[in-house]
C-alpha cells in the first residue's frame, strides 16, 4: 500500500526539469530577502506630515517614518516623536473646526485653533477615550470606563452624566403581614441590644436622607449584560448604548500541543463549532430632558418573520415556522451616529441568520423608529461597505452602500423625503468610501476600469461628478490628506510589491514615488513574470478571470497545475501583488521555469465581482467553484493543448478543500493534488464563516453534506498528498484526521499524510514552508512528469 503519515520533515528529492535561478529554499525563506514595504500610512492633523511604517534596515519590526510636504526623504521618527504623535484620524473636530478634542495614552486632551489653547483633560490611571463635543459644542464628553463624564470647557469642570448598574436594587418590602408585624415587635420589646440598635440605625438612615445630596445622575442598568457602543448625542440630551445578550455557554473546542516548554502536552482554548447560539443585542435611548428610557423596536421592522427559501426543502420545519410566525433574531451593528443637531440615531441592524439588514433611524424627538433601507439576500448579506460604510452628510442626509442592484454602490437617503439616491452604479463594486471633512465629496476606491485593478476617484455629492484621481496600473491604495490636497498612495502591480507614493489630489496629477525598498537586488536578479490576464467561459456560460503562467517555449502534452486560492471570499486574479499569497506567486513561477503551466482563477464565491458571484457557493461549495476549476483545467486542455492526464492542483485553507472536492468527485480530470490545511468536515469549522453559507447544521443538513470532502472520499483515484499544521487554531488538525481514518477504512492508496508539529493555519517557520513545497514538488514530479 503506497500510503505513508508523516510527522516531520524528511528529505526529497527535487528532480530539475530546466535551469532556474530559482529553488523552494530561496523562495520559502524570511521574506525579509524580498524587500520591505512601507503600510499603515496617516497623516498629521495640519495636512504637512506624512507617516508611515516601515522597516528598511530588516529590523525585528517595522518602525514608524515620516517626510513632510517641504522634504520627500524619509526620516525615521524619533522616540519623543512617536510619543507625542496624534494622528488626524484620532481626532474630533467642533462644528466650526475652531477646536478638537483627541485620546492619547488612555487621557483626553482638547485644542482650540483659534486662541491656541491647550488642555490636558484628564490624567488618571484609568482608561478614557471616544471623547466628543456635545452639548452644542460646550462640552467635551467621554468615556470611561461604562459611563461618560463631560467637561466644560468655559468653566474647567467635568460632572458624571451616567450611572451603569449591573441590576436595580432590591426593593423593601412594601408592607408587612400582620404574624410578620407581631413577630418584628416582639423581637425589639424583649431583646434590649437589638432595641436600641434598631434606634440607632433608624435615627442614622433618617438623618442621612435628610442630608443627603441627590447629583441627579441616570442609572442605567445593564442586567449584567456587556455595554457597547455608548455614545451622546451633540445636543446634549440624549444617550444611547446597546447590551450584548450572550447565550449560555457553547461547548467550545481543545487544539492540543504536544511540544511546550514544560514537556507535557497542553490544550490551547479553541473556539465554538458552527451552530452554537450565537448572541443577540438591543439598542436603548435614554432621554435626558424626559428622563425616559427607550428600548428600539424591531418586531415592526420589514421583512422581521421572513421565513429563509432553503426551508422549503424541509416542509415539516417550515409548516411549523409559517404556524408559529416569530420575528427573527436580530443584533445592532457595532457602528451608530447621531445627526448633528442631537435628533436623530443612525444605526443599522443585522437577523441573526445575516439574511437581512435594516438601516434605520431613531428619531429621539418624537420616539419613532424610520427604516431608511431593508436589503434581503436569500444566500447571505455580504460584499464591501456592508459593514461600516454607513453615515450623515448633513442632518438630513444619510450615506451608505448597498447590493441591491447586485453590485455594492453609493446611496444617499434624505430623511424628510423618504427618497433614496444611487451616486454610483454600474457592473463593478465600489470598494472603499470616505466623506471628506467639508463633507462635499466621496473619496471612493473601485474595479470600475476593471475587477482587476483598484483606482481612487473623487466623487462630488452634489451633482455625481466623478473624478479619476490615481493612473498607475494596478493596485492604489489611498489615504487623503486631512485638507483634501494630497494623497498617499501605496502602490503596487502584479510583480512589484508595494512602495509609497505622493501625489496631488488633482486628476492627471503625476504621482512621486517616496520609498524604493520593496524589491532587494538578490530578489530583482530574477525576472519575475507578470502573468497573463485572462477570463475564459464555465460550463454555464460565465465569465471566469484567472492568472495564467506559461512556461518558456512550451510544446502540446505539456503538464499542467491549478492553484486554488483560500480564504473563500478574496480575489487573487487581480494586478496587484498579493499579500496573502506571494509564496504562492514565487512558486508558480517556479513551476513554469520546471515546464508547467499555472492557472489561477477566481472561482465562484471570490471577491471583486458582485453579489451573485459572491453568493455563487450559496448551500454547495464544491459546486459552481469546483467546476471553475474543472474549466479552468479544460481551458489549458484545450487552449494550450495541456496533457488532460497530466493535471494537479492544489491550495490551502478553502483552496485545501477544493483540492479534496476535486481529487474526490471529479477523479478523472486531475491526476494529483495537494490540499494544505484543509477543511473536511464544515460541521467542524466556525459559525459566522460557514453558517452565511451553508446555515447551520441542525437546520440545512443537505447543504453540509454535499459540502464536506469526507463524505466523498470514496471516489480517490489519484496522487493525494495532505499538509496540516498540529496546532492549526482555524481549521482543526482533528480536519485531517478524521479523513486519514476514512481513508485507511477505505482501503484507498497513493495518499500521504504530513503534519507540522509546531505550526498555526499560516506557517511561521521558513523550515516549514520549504518541507510542504519541497512535497508539493515532489508529487507532481513524479505524478505529472512520469
Amino acid at each position: 500500500m503506497k500510503n505513508w503519515i508523516l510527522a516531520f520533515s524528511f528529505f526529497l528529492p527535487v528532480q530539475a526539469f530546466c535551469q532556474s535561478t530559482l529553488t523552494i529554499e530561496k523562495i520559502m525563506q524570511d521574506p525579509k530577502w524580498i524587500g520591505t514595504s512601507p503600510s499603515s500610512p496617516f497623516w498629521s492633523v495640519g495636512s504637512d506630515t506624512l507617516f508611515f511604517e516601515w522597516n528598511p534596515e530588516k529590523a525585528p519590526s517595522d518602525s514608524i517614518y515620516f517626510i513632510t510636504l517641504k522634504n520627500h526623504n524619509p526620516q525615521k521618527a524619533s522616540p519623543g516623536l512617536k510619543t507625542s504623535l496624534i494622528a488626524d484620524r484620532s481626532v474630533r473636530y467642533n462644528t466650526a473646526h475652531t477646536a478638537m478634542v483627541f485620546a492619547h495614552d488612555g487621557d483626553i486632551f482638547y485644542k482650540s485653533l483659534k486662541r491656541v489653547r491647550y488642555v490636558r483633560i484628564t490624567e488618571t490611571a484609568d482608561m478614557e477615550s471616544n471623547p466628543v463635543f456635545s452639548f452644542d459644542g460646550k462640552k467635551v464628553v467621554y468615556q470611561r470606563g461604562d459611563d461618560l463624564y463631560a467637561w466644560d470647557i468655559v468653566s474647567g469642570q467635568t460632572s458624571q452624566l451616567t450611572r451603569f448598574m449591573n441590576s436595580k436594587p432590591v426593593k423593601p418590602m412594601e408592607k408587612l403581614t400582620e404574624e410578620e408585624k407581631w413577630l418584628q415587635d416582639q423581637q425589639t420589646k424583649y431583646m434590649q441590644v437589638l432595641r436600641e440598635r434598631k434606634e440607632k440605625a433608624d435615627l442614622e438612615k433618617a438623618y442621612n436622607e435628610a442630608h443627603k445630596v441627590k447629583d441627579n445622575i441616570p442609572e442605567l442598568y445593564s442586567e449584567g449584560k456587556p455595554v457597547f457602543g455608548l455614545s451622546i448625542s451633540p445636543d446634549g440630551r440624549s444617550v444611547a448604548y446597546k447590551l450584548f445578550e450572550r447565550p449560555k455557554a457553547g461547548r467550545a473546542t481543545i487544539v492540543p500541543n504536544y511540544i511546550t516548554e514544560s514537556g507535557y502536552t497542553s490544550d490551547i482554548p479553541g473556539r465554538q463549532k458552527v451552530g452554537e447560539p450565537q448572541s443577540t443585542s438591543s439598542l436603548f435611548v435614554y432621554d435626558f430632558k424626559q428622563d425616559t428610557m427607550m428600548k428600539i423596536p424591531t418586531d415592526s421592522l420589514e421583512g422581521i418573520r421572513q421565513i429563509p427559501e432553503f426551508y422549503k426543502d424541509y416542509p415539516k420545519e417550515y409548516e411549523r415556522m409559517k404556524k408559529e410566525d416569530k420575528p427573527k433574531y436580530v443584533t445592532f451593528g457595532f457602528r451608530s451616529e447621531w445627526s448633528a443637531d442631537g435628533r436623530y440615531l443612525l444605526t443599522d441592524i443585522f437577523s441573526i441568520d445575516n439574511k437581512d439588514r435594516w438601516i434605520v433611524l431613531w428619531d429621539a424627538y418624537a420616539h419613532r423608529l424610520i427604516q431608511a433601507d431593508h436589503q434581503h439576500d436569500e444566500a447571505w448579506i455580504g460584499g464591501p461597505g456592508m459593514y461600516g460604510s454607513l453615515g450623515w452628510i448633513d442632518d438630513n442626509t444619510i450615506y451608505f452602500q448597498s447590493e441591491k442592484t447586485g453590485y455594492s454602490h453609493l446611496y444617499t437617503y434624505d430623511v424628510k423625503t423618504n427618497q433614496a439616491r444611487a451616486l454610483t452604479s454600474g457592473n463593478y463594486e465600489v470598494q472603499s468610501t470616505d466623506l471628506s471633512p467639508d463633507k462635499k465629496f466621496f473619496y471612493i476606491t473601485t474595479n470600475e476600469t476593471d475587477p482587476e485593478q483598484k483606482q481612487f476617484y473623487r466623487l462630488r455629492i452634489s451633482d455625481g461628478k466623478q473624478e479619476r484621481l490615481t493612473t498607475m496600473t494596478g493596485g492604489n491604495k489611498v489615504t487623503v490628506s486631512p485638507d483634501g490636497k494630497q494623497l498617499a498612495i501605496l502602490y503596487s502591480f502584479a510583480n512589484k510589491p508595494w512602495e509609497l507614493y505622493l501625489q496631488k489630489s488633482e486628476p492627471g496629477s503625476k504621482a512621486e514615488q517616496i520609498t524604493d525598498k520593496a524589491m532587494s537586488d538578490e530578489w530583482k536578479a530574477y525576472p519575475w513574470r507578470v502573468p497573463d490576464f485572462i477570463t475564459f467561459e464555465a460550463r454555464d456560460g460565465a465569465q471566469v478571470h484567472a492568472r495564467l503562467f506559461k512556461p518558456a517555449n512550451a510544446k502540446p502534452g505539456a503538464p499542467a497545475v491549478v492553484f486554488v486560492h483560500g480564504a473563500g471570499y478574496l480575489q487573487n486574479a487581480h494586478r496587484w501583488w498579493s499579500d496573502a499569497y506571494f509564496r504562492e506567486y514565487m512558486f508558480d513561477n517556479f513551476l513554469a521555469d520546471h515546464g508547467y503551466y499555472v492557472i489561477d482563477a477566481d472561482y465562484r464565491g471570490s471577491a471583486g465581482y458582485g453579489r451573485d458571484w459572491r453568493t455563487g457557493i450559496y448551500r454547495h461549495m464544491g459546486g459552481k467553484d469546483l467546476n471553475d476549476n474543472v474549466d479552468a483545467a479544460n481551458y489549458l486542455v484545450k487552449t494550450f493543448g495541456v496533457d488532460p492526464h497530466r493535471i494537479g492542483i492544489f491550495g490551502g485553507s478553502y483552496g485545501g478543500f477544493i483540492t479534496l472536492m476535486a481529487m474526490f468527485t471529479t477523479p478523472d480530470v486531475f491526476a494529483a493534488g495537494a490540499g494544505l490545511r484543509s477543511v473536511t468536515e464544515w460541521d467542524n469549522y466556525n459559525h459566522g464563516y460557514t453558517s452565511d453559507i451553508l446555515n447551520e447544521p441542525y437546520n440545512d443538513s443537505i447543504a453540509y453534506h454535499r459540502s464536506s470532502p469526507i463524505y466523498f472520499a470514496e471516489g480517490l483515484k489519484g496522487h493525494l498528498l495532505m499538509c496540516h499544521g498540529i496546532v492549526d487554531q482555524n481549521v482543526h488538525v482533528q480536519d485531517i484526521i478524521k479523513l486519514t481514518q476514512r481513508l485507511i477504512e477505505l482501503k484507498k492508496e497513493n495518499w500521504q499524510l504530513a503534519l507540522f508539529p509546531m505550526e498555526n493555519h499560516g506557517f511561521e517557520e521558513p523550515t516549514s514552508w520549504m518541507d510542504e513545497y519541497k512535497r508539493i514538488f515532489n508529487l507532481f514530479e513524479t505524478v505529472l512528469k512520469k
